[in-house]
């Protein structure tokens, strides 16, 4: 049996990602019409998005040391304060950039 084709076994690659991605969503879709829509089942499911986004932001800002503290600290402040998360996030990145500026 012959080799395929680098080209052939990367398109190969790239669609089978893609549709199990599509099937992914779709069955997420239809199985979110067959859960609860109740009690602690919903509770779980509001508190969701914020556990996967405290997950995905916390190794950074301890990889980031005490500057990565302030900066977090600052961005929720400034959310909070203001309700505009853009600004928020430019202070908190613009404190990290200029903590990687000064001499270690």
């Amino acid at each position: 049996m012959p080799v395929l084709n680098h080209d052939i076994a990367l398109l190969l690659a790239i669609s089978g990602a893609a549709l199990v991605t599509y099937f992914l969503r779709l069955g997420g879709l239809l199985l979110a019409e067959k859960l609860p829509r109740s009690g602690a089942f919903k509770t779980f499911l509001e508190a969701l998005p914020g556990t996967i986004l405290i997950s995905l932001v916390v190794p950074g800002i301890m990889a980031a040391g005490v500057w990565g503290w302030v900066a977090a600290a600052l961005t929720a402040l400034l959310a909070r304060k203001t309700g505009n998360t853009f600004v928020a996030m430019l202070a908190g990145v613009t404190i990290v950039a200029l903590s990687r500026l000064l001499p270690a």
